[in-house]
């Protein structure tokens, strides 16, 4: 009798995984977008510049130490050094993960995750964080944090994968991570020099919707291709996430018009993402009506988070920790509560299924995440601060980045510190909370 073979690759499984590692490579032109919009003129080119930066650093450092240090078999804490620079990756399986598709196909879905996670950290220190130490920043912090974050939730021999947690696609391992890490960056580095002084409003809210857009468009990769194959459990996490951010959207229309007398397009946005955000964890293991309640109560709580930010000092400057810190805390808990093995036997039963331990370990391994990541963050920062400025100086803050830091300007003619026909739309934050970044 002969042995078994190895393991065969399936053609459908393969073109959906690398089908959808291209659509969350779309996600980071999104970001750019997104981020680009709601910042003023004078620091457009900046802010996308973070993002597109950050899609080299990954690629990059992914390939050479990330991917082994989140994957590789090693201890309850990090991966091993097997796998550093590819070695031993290539066109056979890797069981432990994806059995129907080559090693590198998972490989490269998974640094997508790796590329986009840092970028998001952006939004909240846009505006004012020196270039330079910005990439020392984010390449140390992939290492730092998301490599061994990722390895206690996914990776062979995680402790958090072995209490049972269950992040689908990401909800711990990147948006409490890198909520956490902007909610960090943005205190050490302190507020903009105009920070509640006048109204810093988006300057292209057409930018922001374009960035949603390509977002949502590209977030069914990020969640459906976490099934890591062409099954049901990649059209349920399909539909879930469809169903979330649509819903969350709604919610925040809802909350802008009752507290503000408005729903503004930057809120539909917003509220999309934050939907987005929210179901991410849970998406391959809830059910499609259970996504719609997780999506709106996600909306409640980031909608009412960035409310009280902005009463603080604390200047996020795209609200990152109250849209992927609190989506990605409240989406991760509530998977405790709403997940089932009904809607997939490889979950786990929540709260409403029976299943009060899984509520219990959701919120231990969201704690454990948001402490390590403050402190290794923090830690990260001085690291930087250590070789280089964090911050611009006075007058390229003032001026804007744009000019200073990459001797470029997205638009020509126009105050550099205005933006188009902002007179129009200057609203007060308490008014339209979410349509307005003070």
């Amino acid at each position: 009798m002969n042995g078994a073979g190895p393991p065969a690759t399936n053609a459908g499984d393969t073109a959906w995984l690398l089908g959808s590692a291209a659509l969350v490579f779309v996600m980071n032109p999104g970001l750019a977008f997104f981020y680009s919009g709601l910042v003023r003129r004078k620091n457009t080119l900046n802010t996308l510049m973070m993002t597109y930066v950050a899609m080299g650093i990954g690629g990059i450092l992914w390939m050479l130490a990330g991917y082994s240090l989140a994957f590789a078999p090693g201890s309850a804490f990090l991966g091993g050094l097997k796998w550093l620079g590819l070695s031993g990756v290539g066109a056979a399986p890797e069981p432990a993960y994806a059995a129907t598709v080559p090693h590198l196909a998972f490989f490269v879905f998974q640094g997508m995750f790796a590329t986009i996670t840092p970028a998001l950290i952006s939004g909240a220190i846009v505006e004012r964080m020196s270039f330079r130490a910005y990439i020392l920043f984010i390449g140390l912090w992939s290492l730092a944090v998301y490599a061994p974050v990722a390895h206690w939730v996914w990776g062979t021999g995680g402790f958090l994968r072995g209490w049972g947690a269950l992040d689908f696609a990401g909800g711990t391992v990147v948006h409490v991570t890198a909520g956490t890490a902007a909610l960090v960056a943005a205190r050490i580095l302190g507020a903009r020099q105009d920070h509640k002084r006048i109204a810093l409003i988006p300057h292209n809210v057409p930018y922001v919707l374009l960035g949603s857009g390509l977002l949502w468009f590209g977030w069914f990769g990020f969640n459906a291709g976490s099934a890591l194959a062409a099954n049901g459990v990649a059209s349920l996490a399909f539909v879930t996430t469809n169903a979330g951010a649509a819903a969350a959207l709604l919610t925040w229309l809802l909350l802008e018009n009752h507290f503000g007398g408005h729903a503004t397009a930057v809120g539909a946005a917003t509220g999309a993402v934050v939907g987005l955000v929210g179901i991410t964890p849970g998406a391959g293991f809830v059910s499609p009506l259970s996504a719609i309640a997780i999506g709106a109560l996600t909306a409640l709580a980031s909608f009412t988070a960035l409310r009280l930010r902005a009463r603080t000092s604390l200047d996020d400057t795209l609200d990152v920790f109250a849209c992927h810190g609190i989506g990605g805390i409240t989406g991760s808990i509530l998977t405790g509560v709403f997940a089932s093995k009904a809607a997939n036997p490889d979950g786990g039963n929540g709260l409403l299924a029976g299943g009060a331990a899984l509520l219990g370990i959701q919120i231990g391994a969201v704690a454990i995440v948001f402490l390590y990541t403050a402190v290794a963050t923090a830690a990260v920062l001085l690291l930087v601060k250590a070789v280089t400025p964090l911050r611009v100086e006075l007058r390229a803050e003032l001026e804007g980045l744009d000019r200073q830091v990459h001797g470029e300007e997205a638009y020509r003619g126009g105050s550099a510190a205005g933006g188009l026909g902002e007179s129009v739309i200057l609203l007060p934050s308490e008014r339209f909370p979410g349509s307005e970044r003070t």
